[in-house]
């Protein structure tokens, strides 16, 4: 047998000869709420699906943690390497080279990093292959002086697989004419698409043994870049090799090199999340003039419901049951349509340019040319319980107004 209380707050939820227009309101505080909180999971999970994206694409070309020597100059990298390894939390890792130059192509000419880079070493770290959509990156080979260029680089200095590129590097050769830049040809072999704009427009990869040559490095390198089993770890594992590493070092992982994006990220993250949660407060404002004009609407009953012995305690909780009825609809309503279309954001966008004959993400414009989405448990139970925490707090005075109904007052005029 449930609770008189309960009963009752329930009965009220349906409408009945003259409260009709209170059942409406109840109606739309109820989507007012599902709206809201579906908006908020959707966009969410939107905004998680792009930081997802983008994560993977930033590291598709840099490492979780590199390892560089004073003067980006580091010997023995094999032994460096080896003392990283004993680290549990480090999968594995690459040398790699970096200079700044210039690349020409007659009159075309823009500036770029050149990395040098072992083919099979850095397959391991980072994702860059599966990017290379023109050649292999295995084309690379020591002594033939290769290249492969970034598709914003390769534009802008108009050139395919098989041309020729001149590279100027600012460790020049001393001439009786002064400094001179060393000039070195090299034959594109690959173009790549990373999708960054900062990696695609101003990067481009050769083999790490032409590097140490055009540099001259001898055997050395520039530094080590390290893959790690739990990206999220890599300040952790950053401290701890600091620590550890024998000898003069600079550590730096993905989060130090991109701290500024994904912090604007987070910031914006947290403001769509309070800007939207605007509309669930909206329809929880709309619960409160709901349960004013019913307890208006029932003065006489509350008036009875006293006079037969209930307590002021009983009458809140009947016009809390109401109220809390309508925010847990409407948040499971809302709960309920916002996972079924985050998960399916990928389906349903392209229907939407379909009906609407529009592109919403075109490719020539975005790198990321489809919605990704990413839905998270966690920020689905934060969501949820909000909606009904501001749902429960909106019934609190309707209700508490309800219990202080002196029953005379309310049946003077019966």
């Amino acid at each position: 047998m449930l609770p008189f209380e309960l009963q009752i707050g329930l009965r009220y939820t349906h409408a009945k000869r003259s409260n009709h227009f209170i059942s409406f309101i109840s109606i739309v505080s109820m989507a007012g709420i599902a709206l809201g909180v579906m908006a908020l999971i959707v966009v969410l999970s939107v905004m998680n699906g792009f930081q997802e994206e983008l994560r993977a694409r930033i590291l598709g070309v840099a490492a979780h943690l590199e390892i560089s020597g004073p003067g980006d100059r580091l010997p023995d990298w094999q032994g460096v390497l080896a003392q990283a390894k004993q680290n549990k939390n480090v999968v594995t890792g690459a040398p790699y080279a970096n200079a700044q130059g210039m690349l020409a192509n007659g009159g075309n000419v823009r500036g770029a990093i050149i990395r040098g880079i072992l083919p099979d070493m850095e397959s391991q770290v980072a994702d860059l292959a599966r990017h290379v959509k023109l050649g292999k990156l295995e084309n690379l080979k020591p002594g033939e002086f290769g290249i492969i260029l970034g598709g914003e680089l390769a534009r802008m200095l108009n050139v395919y697989p098989g041309d020729k590129v001149v590279l100027l590097t600012p460790q020049g050769n001393i001439t009786p004419a002064g400094v001179m830049p060393r000039v070195k040809q090299f034959t594109v072999l690959g173009i790549f698409e990373a999708g960054m704009f900062e990696y695609d427009s101003g990067l481009a990869l050769i083999h790490l043994q032409d590097a140490q040559k055009l540099l001259r490095l001898g055997d050395d390198v520039s530094g080590v870049r390290l893959k790690l089993d739990d990206l999220f770890r890599a300040p952790f594992v950053t401290r701890e090799l600091a620590q550890s590493l024998r000898g003069d070092f600079y550590l730096t992982d993905w989060t130090q090199s991109h701290t500024n994006f994904f912090r604007a990220f987070a910031i914006e993250k947290r403001m769509m999340f309070l800007i939207l949660l605007l509309i669930v407060a909206v329809a929880a404002f709309n619960i409160v003039s709901t349960l004013v004009m019913a307890v208006t609407d029932k003065q006489s009953d509350i008036a009875i419901l006293r006079t037969l012995g209930a307590r002021p305690g009983s009458i809140m909780a009947i016009f809390i049951v109401q109220g809390a009825f309508i925010g847990v609809f409407g948040t499971l309503l809302g709960v309920a349509s916002g996972v079924l279309l985050a998960l399916n954001v990928e389906t349903v966008v392209p229907m939407i340019e379909r009906l609407f004959g529009m592109d919403l993400f075109p490719a020539d414009v975005y790198y990321i040319s489809q919605l990704p989405s990413k839905l998270i448990w966690g920020d689905v139970a934060i969501i949820g319980g909000i909606s009904l925490l501001i749902s429960l707090l909106a019934t609190l005075y309707p209700s508490w107004a309800a219990s202080r109904i002196n029953p005379a007052e309310a049946l003077r005029y019966e």
